[in-house]
């Protein structure tokens, strides 16, 4: 049986020589980005000093993740992380699917190809030059304000008042994402047995009842996954897009995770605390994940495992 065995693995690895070639390197790439810098996780526990290194630097337990829980700085960056997150989740989660909805219900093709080009494309855009066209748009002399001034109008202050900032934090996040997010609930769509909606034709049944009867439950198990791995990232966000959009005026708000270890590791040197934060952010986002994953089996959904 064994001998079986490793004749089927050689003839596989044969047979298809070329595809296993084709997997060193994306192998060699997760290798050597995400599972070698694991190493470097010993920093938490450390007093790192970087003339040392990990191996020269001195053990300290848990005193840096003590010392970490006694900033109140910490605790702004982890609620604004939170509160940002889950705002993106209620607000931003639901947009691509309703985007994604509609443009299945587009019968024009070309006009439905131009939409989906035109929706892709501030995904491509680098968040400086989208925070500098935000900025040129919705800074006190910006071209929102000078439109509204000259219809005798205030200023509106988009981007140094707190609650006018969320709101275009949450509006830019979904106007650079929506689009891209589409692609998988269409390809999802597109996977729905065409019969069902001959079927509702037949019946009688007009596009909304179309929608919430055969679309949705359609892409149902894609919605629950991509919402299973919404909730693990719930403390993790992008350092580009808050550190962009934010300033010092809106600093209770826009200070996250991503913003205070970037402050302390790169700006104060203090790589200890970074790696702390990052070990916790990560450990936490673990329990997230596997916490939705478990909730949604237990209600009958389809997890990620």
């Amino acid at each position: 049986m064994k001998v079986n065995r490793k004749n089927s693995i050689v003839h596989s690895l044969k047979k298809d020589s070329l595809l296993y070639f084709l997997l060193l390197l994306p192998i060699a790439y997760i290798i050597i980005f995400k599972y070698a810098p694991i190493y470097g996780v010993l920093m938490a526990f450390q007093d790192y000093n970087i003339f040392e290194g990990i191996s020269g630097s001195e053990w300290v337990g848990l005193d840096v993740f003590k010392f970490i829980f006694e900033q109140n700085s910490f605790y702004r960056a982890l609620k604004n992380t939170l509160v940002l997150n889950f705002l993106d989740l209620i607000v931003g989660f639901p947009a691509p699917i309703i985007l994604a909805v509609l443009l299945n219900e587009l019968r024009h093709v070309r006009f439905k190809k131009a939409t989906q080009t035109i929706l892709y494309l501030p995904h491509f855009l680098s968040w400086i030059i989208i925070g500098g066209m935000a900025y040129l748009i919705f800074s006190s002399g910006g071209m929102a304000n000078s439109f509204l001034s000259s219809l005798g109008f205030a200023n509106i202050e988009f981007l140094s008042q707190k609650t006018n900032w969320l709101i275009m934090y949450l509006a830019i996040g979904i106007w650079q994402s929506a689009g891209w997010g589409t692609i998988l609930y269409l390809a999802a769509i597109t996977g729905i047995n065409k019969e069902l909606y001959e079927a509702a034709d037949m019946d009688g049944c007009n596009r909304l009842r179309k929608i919430w009867h055969i679309t949705l439950p359609g892409i149902k198990p894609t919605i629950i996954i991509l919402l299973i791995l919404q909730i693990g990232r719930m403390l993790s966000i992008g350092f580009d897009r808050p550190f962009v959009l934010g300033n010092s005026l809106v600093s209770e708000y826009s200070d996250v995770i991503s913003t205070f270890v970037y402050r302390i590791g790169i700006g104060s040197g203090d790589f200890s605390q970074a790696t702390a934060v990052g070990l916790f952010q990560s450990v936490v986002g673990l329990v997230f994940l596997v916490t939705a994953n478990f909730i949604a089996k237990k209600i009958g959904e389809q997890g990620i495992w």
